[in-house]
Formats: structure tokens, sequence, C-alpha cells
């Protein structure tokens, strides 16, 4: 099944919102002209196993397939069919079944690339800032393609430079701009609705940009009714302190896990 509009997703928007990242996933990709996705399910709309295949071509590698199932029996006979997964590629899977799965098979991993998903409470809907003069939210634009990806922790490959002008162009971007217009702090929006990219300029750190941004992009995303979540990386201290100042609650049971079938081919997501 390819999910074409709004309508096809409706009968099934209840079981999708326990799958915040295909929800959000579905819902962004239907409200913007963005790149084509297949969506694969065993049935809908009472769904067992969902996946969701963005396009390929031979410079990317920071495309993520998303898959969901209900049990360990379905995502097995799932991910051991040819053209639903192709296990030469690098992959980022979301599926805490996964794990499951992954113990004796062909199939290795890092701890470093495990991801946690953060959802946020009400407080963080009311976090702002009244800004300096001069400084102004706004939200990013082609111009600035060059400084994210230049400041993004795994940006500065060929292969991130189109993604990030995807989410640029497609999904929602809070910045701050100084009084020159340039952006000093910003956030945005990945291709399953998560928040991520959040970056402050060493020299305007400690003003509170950061919090005013997750706030702005909080309360947007809830407004067009998408789910409000990130994913945090599971060694990172700093960003589970400054997380856990604005009352994050983390999914233990949810990881976002980067694969590869070949040893010392793995990349981080």
């Amino acid at each position: 099944l390819k999910i074409k509009n709004k309508n096809q997703i409706a009968p099934a928007s209840t079981r999708l919102r326990l799958f915040s990242q295909v929800y959000g996933f579905l819902v962004l990709r239907n409200r913007v002209q963005s790149e084509p996705v297949t969506v694969l399910v065993d049935k809908w709309p009472k769904f067992r196993v969902i996946v969701c295949k963005p396009s390929y071509e031979k410079s990317d590698v920071f495309k993520d397939i998303l898959i969901f199932a209900s049990d360990a029996t379905i995502l097995e006979e799932t991910i051991r069919i040819p053209s639903v997964i192709e296990w030469s590629r690098y992959l980022c899977i979301g599926n805490a079944l996964l794990l499951l799965l992954l113990k004796n098979k062909n199939i290795v991993s890092s701890k470093k690339q495990v991801y946690h998903k953060a959802f946020f409470y009400s407080a963080c809907f009311s976090l702002s800032l009244r800004f300096s003069s001069g400084f102004s939210l706004s939200s990013l634009s082609e111009s600035h393609l060059d400084l994210v990806n230049q400041t993004w922790k795994f940006g500065k490959h060929p292969g991130t430079l189109g993604m990030i002008r995807n989410m640029i162009a497609h999904f929602p971007s809070r910045c701050v701009l100084d009084p020159e217009g340039r952006p000093v702090s910003w956030i945005l929006t990945y291709a399953c609705c998560a928040m991520g990219m959040l970056y402050t300029l060493p020299e305007h750190r400690g003003r509170g940009y950061a919090k005013a941004l997750i706030g702005s992009m909080a309360r947007t995303l809830k407004a067009q009714g998408y789910p409000v979540f990130c994913f945090v990386e599971e060694e990172n201290a700093v960003s589970y302190h400054f997380y856990s100042e604005i009352q994050m609650c983390l999914d233990f049971t949810n990881i976002y896990l980067s694969l590869s079938t070949k040893k010392n081919t793995i990349r981080k997501c």
C-alpha cells in the first residue's frame, strides 16, 4: 500500500498515534511536497507492521527506513523480505522489538549509536524569551544551509546537504537571528517529525535561545497536530542535563539504532 492522501491515514489515525515517528512521518509527507516515500503495510487500517521507505540516490546515506511492528514474529518475517530492506545499505531503524532480533543475527551495531526517544511535558510549551534589541525569532532559509551543515555533529558530508536542504524547505524550523539577520541558534524537524539539529553558536550560548526555540517549535508542532518529541543520544550527558531542565520524559522502550551488515561500516545517525 502506498499512502497517497490524508483520507487514507484517517481510518488508522488512532493506532498510528501509538507510533509517533510513523505518524509524524506520514502527516508531514501528506502536508508538504517533499521527496517520494513508499509506505508498506500488511493490511489496512488494522496493520501489524508498517514500513516507511524513502527514495534513494547514490549519495544518500542519512535517509532512514522506519519500521514498527506489533510483535517480533511479524517483524522478523518483514525484514527477511529482500524487497523491503536492502541490508547492504546503511540503515537507521526504529523499533524496540528489533533488539530481540539482533543477538543471533549477522548484524553489527554500536552502543554509541543508540538513541532514546524523549517526549515533552506541558511545561516545555510555555518556554519563551524576551530577546535583546535587534534579535528576533524566525525560520531558516536555504541561505543558511551551509551554516547548519558545517555545525551539525554528523554534517560536512556530501550526503547531508540534500537532506538538510529538504528539511529547511519543507519541514518546520526555528532560528534566532542577530541584528544583521544571521542565525545564531536554530532547530529543525526531521522527516519523522522529531525535533533535531539544535545548535547555538558558542559566543551566543547561555542566553536561553535553545529553550526558547524548543518552546516555539513545540507549540507549532502541537498546534498543527504533530507529535512533539526528539531523540537523545544515550551517552550525551550534556543533552540529558539540558532536556531534564525542560522536563522531558524518556521512553527507554523505543530505540533508534544505526545498523550495518558489514563490519567497520557503521555510521552514526
